[in-house]
This record gives C-alpha cells, structure tokens and sequence, in this order.
C-alpha cells in the first residue's frame, strides 16, 4: 500500500471511483487544488465540511537563535497555513 497520496494517485482513484476519464480527473484535481491556492494567497480560509479548514496567518519578525552555534538572530516576519482537522475527521483518525 502506497503511504503517500500524491496528484497522480489522487486523480487515478477518482478516474476509477467516478468514471471519468483518466484525463478529466487530472484537470478536475488541478482545478480544485488551483481554486484552494488562490483562495489562500487571496487570505481567503478554505472550509472543506467533515474534513477542516486551511488558513494563512501572518506571523511577526521575532527573536530566535541557531541551535547549532547558539548565535541569536532575527527570525523574519513570514504568512505560515495552517489546517485544523474537523471534529469528524480526528475522531475517524482516532478509531482506527
């Protein structure tokens, strides 16, 4: 069993599941995957029901230091996403 979902298998279970085309499932899973990242860029949230939400948050410049040498040093200010699983979704994880 393959441990990781990629576009490629991602588009060939929709291909078998749905019926369409190998083709169309490609360009169906481009487009959304396209319509979420402009939402994000956009710093729009992307809710998707009985799965979570992806959010971009800002985050500050702040102090920090290199954990090798020990040396402090200024972590710049970046946009992090992050996702929170739905309810649903962690206690299907959580039953397994």
């Amino acid at each position: 069993m393959n441990d990781t979902l990629t576009k490629a298998v991602l588009s060939e279970r929709i291909h078998e599941r749905v019926g369409v085309t190998r083709k169309e499932a490609g360009e169906l899973v481009d487009s959304v995957l396209g319509l979420m990242q402009e939402a994000l860029l956009e710093g729009e949230k992307v809710k998707i029901s009985n799965f979570g939400n992806f959010v971009v948050r800002d985050k500050s410049a702040r102090r920090g230091r290199n954990p090798q040498t020990g040396e402090p040093l200024i972590i710049t200010r970046r946009r992090v996403m992050t996702f929170k699983p739905s309810q649903r979704l962690r206690d299907a994880m959580n039953n397994r």
